[in-house]
Order: C-alpha cells, then sequence, then structure tokens
C-alpha cells in the first residue's frame, strides 16, 4: 500500500544524508588508509603482521576486511530481508540496523595497533549493518511512492545524499587539515572524523524514523509467518527466477554496476600513480564530485522525464564507456583529471538512482525488502571482479591505461543485457 505524503519523503530522503557520510568518509576517504598505517606499525621486516593467528600483508588487510563485510553481506542479508518482510515494521527495523551500524562507527576511535583485531571487527560489523540498513531502505521506496514517480524520487534522494556526505567529508576535512589550531595530532584528528561520522549516521537517522514513522509495513498473513525464514526465502528464489526481467535486470547490474564501482576506487590510484597528483588535490576532487553528483542526478531525472528510465540507463552506460575511453587516449595532466571527475558526477547518481527505481517497478511490493536483499547481492558480491580484473591487466601490461580501458567490457555487457529487460510502461515516454 502506497503511504506518502511529504514528510514521508523528506524522511525517506533524510536517511541517505544520513548514511553516505559512511560511504564518503570511512569507506572512500578515511579508514583504508587509516588501518594500513595502523597495520604497518606492527609489521614485521617482510611486512606480515600476525591477525587472528594468521600471517597477513599489512597492506592487504583492508582489502581483506572489505571482502569479508561483503561475503557477510552475500550470506545473510537475503534472510535478514525475508525476517523483516515477514515481521513488517520496516522503518523501525531500519533505526536498529542504522543505529547499530552508527555505533560501531564511533568505536573506531578507541581502537589503536594494539587492538587492530577489535578495530577490524568493529569494522567488518558496521560495514555489514551499513548493508542491510540500505536493503530496508530501498525496499521502502516500493511503499513511499507510485511507480510513476520512483525514478524522480529515486534520484531525489541519491542527490541529497552527496550533499550530505560532501558535508560530512567537508567538516571532517577541516578537522584533518586544521589538526595543530584544534590543539590534536593528525591521528586524532582522522579518529575525531570517525566519531564526526558516527554522530552524523546516528542523528539524522533518528530525525529520518521521526519522519518516516507514519509508515506502517504490514507483516505476511499468520500462515506466511508460520513457514520458516528460510523456506519463505527459498520460495522467493524461486519467484526471482521465473520473473526473467527482474533476474536478467539483476544480472545486467552485477556488471555495470562493477564497471562503476571499479573506476570510483581506482581513480584515485590512477591520479596518483599515473598523473603524479597530490592526495591534497585528489581529496579536493572527491569533494567535487559529490556536490557536482547532486546537480548531475537531478539533470539525469529531468532527462528520464523525456525518455524513459531504461533509454536514460543505457544513455548513461554509453557515457560510463565514453569516460574509459577518454581516461586511456587524454587523460594527462590535473586539468584532465578535474574533466574526467565532472564526466563522472554527471552520470554517477543517475545510474545508481535509475537502477533502483527500475528493479522496484520489477519486484512484488509484498517481498521489497527480501528482493532488494538480492539487489544488495548483486551490487556486493561481484565488487571483486572489477578491481581483480584491473589488478590482473594491471600486472601483465605494466600500464594503469591498458588496465582501466579493460573496464568497458563491464559496461558494455550490462548494456547489452539492459536493452532486453522489458521495464513495466509507466507513460508514454517509457521504453519496453
Amino acid at each position: 500500500m502506497i503511504q506518502t505524503s511529504n514528510r514521508i519523503l523528506k524522511g525517506w530522503y533524510l536517511y541517505d544524508w544520513a548514511n553516505s557520510a559512511y560511504v564518503t568518509s570511512i569507506l572512500t576517504v578515511f579508514f583504508g588508509p587509516f588501518i594500513t598505517e595502523l597495520s604497518g606499525k606492527i609489521a614485521n621486516r617482510d611486512g606480515l603482521i600476525n591477525f587472528l593467528g594468521l600471517n597477513v600483508y599489512s597492506e592487504s588487510l583492508y582489502p581483506y576486511l572489505v571482502t569479508v563485510s561483503v561475503l557477510m553481506q552475500f550470506l545473510l542479508l537475503p534472510a535478514i530481508g525475508s525476517y523483516i518482510d515477514l515481521k513488517g515494521n520496516k522503518v523501525k527495523f531500519l533505526l536498529i540496523l542504522a543505529s547499530i551500524g552508527s555505533l560501531l562507527t564511533f568505536l573506531f576511535f578507541f581502537f589503536g595497533e594494539k587492538t587492530i583485531e577489535f578495530l577490524s571487527i568493529s569494522f567488518v560489523l558496521s560495514n555489514f549493518f551499513f548493508g542491510a540498513s540500505i536493503v530496508v531502505y530501498n525496499s521502502l521506496l516500493t511503499q513511499i511512492c507510485p511507480p510513476e514517480q520512483r525514478d524522480s524520487i529515486s534520484s531525489k534522494g541519491w542527490a541529497i545524499g552527496y550533499i550530505g556526505g560532501g558535508l560530512n567529508l567537508g567538516l571532517n576535512l577541516i578537522i584533518l587539515f586544521f589538526h595543530d589550531y584544534f590543539g590534536v595530532s593528525q591521528q586524532i584528528a582522522v579518529r575525531l572524523t570517525f566519531i564526526s561520522t558516527a554522530l552524523w549516521w546516528f542523528l539524522f537517522t533518528l530525525v529520518s524514523f521521526y519522519l518516516l514513522r507514519g509508515i506502517h509495513s504490514e507483516s505476511l498473513s499468520i500462515s506466511n509467518q508460520k513457514r520458516s525464514v528460510l523456506k519463505n526465502l527459498l520460495k522467493t528464489s524461486r519467484e526471482l527466477l521465473k520473473n526473467k526481467n527482474a533476474l536478467l535486470f539483476l544480472l545486467a547490474y552485477l556488471f555495470f554496476n562493477d564497471g562503476v564501482q571499479t573506476v570510483i576506487v581506482i581513480s584515485t590510484q590512477f591520479g596518483r600513480r599515473e598523473l603524479n597528483l597530490s592526495i591534497e588535490f585528489l581529496v579536493v576532487v572527491i569533494l567535487l564530485v559529490q556536490f557536482l553528483a547532486y546537480f548531475g542526478t537531478l539533470l539525469v531525472a529531468k532527462v528520464t522525464e523525456k525518455l524513459g528510465s531504461k533509454t536514460t540507463l543505457i544513455f548513461c552506460l554509453v557515457i560510463w564507456n565514453l569516460i574509459v575511453i577518454y581516461s586511456f587516449f587524454l587523460l594527462r595532466n590535473p586539468v584532465g583529471f578535474v574533466g574526467l571527475a565532472f564526466l563522472i558526477s554527471l552520470v554517477l547518481g543517475g545510474t545508481q538512482a535509475l537502477s533502483r527505481s527500475i528493479f522496484s517497478n520489477l519486484i512484488a511490493e509484498s517481498k521489497s525488502t527480501e528482493y532488494f536483499s538480492f539487489y544488495e547481492i548483486s551490487e556486493k558480491g561481484s565488487s571483486w571482479i572489477g578491481p581483480f580484473v584491473f589488478g590482473l591487466v594491471l600486472q601483465v601490461t605494466k600500464s594503469y591505461r591498458f588496465a582501466i580501458l579493460f573496464l568497458i567490457l563491464f559496461f558494455f555487457v550490462g548494456m547489452i543485457l539492459i536493452s532486453f529487460v522489458n521495464i513495466p510502461s509507466l507513460n508514454n515516454k517509457e521504453q519496453g
């Protein structure tokens, strides 16, 4: 049942504003270098640390932690989605999951090299609860607006999220760059960014919960509740296999989203190693992308009103292909890197927002949380493939340019698969 009002929409937008701080400040900028530096301090001459009884290369610790967190989401999110759909009251679960995730993020401040195992476990769990909260948040889209409004609403959510993440990152950069003024060391300043991000996530989640409290997610029937979560999950899995459009879309999303995530992850490394750009310059560019992506996402939403979601998504993927080609042939200096950031910001949010809204129109509303857990798996479960392919090509060719050019396969395959997805006609502009 659609339950919408300006208050509810503001509450839904606000959770994107809240959680984007975690994505931008923790996952993208601060935590990886922080834990890598800590692990380097306790590494032996061979660069190895003893981690939970295992010898781990200190530089590899952060990627391993991300992998473990992704695997946890891959294994557990469908069951969590099934349980939430059975019990109903999604907004309450959103608050619980986000609160636990933000608390674990807050704890980062207190751990150092002597307690690196606790820091690592806190990160893995915080990222898991973040992913679980996103599943619930995305599934609410089917309840807060009718299908014909989802492209626009989803895009506004992403756009507002970029502003929220950008403002939090800006605040954290002030803490970091002016740490002497605040009378703290650089490492303490980095730790303070964890507290800042955790509080941002938690406090704005509270406001979001207050505004969303009017949404009542009905639990499934008593007979359905008597089934175990596993049986319900298996039933939905079989239904998904029969839903050819949703299944084909998830396969396409697996490819092109992996390309998107890989470009995001390796762009700073490309700038640092291939173009010799400074860390300060790269961080400023990341901040610039956050704010430009706000306008890019809204622009894509306007284009969608004219062309329909499917055509616009294919158009975005064409631009991603051009981004890869531009990086290979033309990207040579700092000005060119800013141009790359501008191109990425044009389609970054729009690609993700359209993907979410299209999928929401291909699934059953009564099991939206469960279906969106598969959506999250499609996003997380393949997120290692692109970086692996990039690293493999880099190792063989010793060229960052050839490595990034190879990513065009992900966008091209995703674009071809999307062309075969039959999206329900929501208005006379929609492409089937």
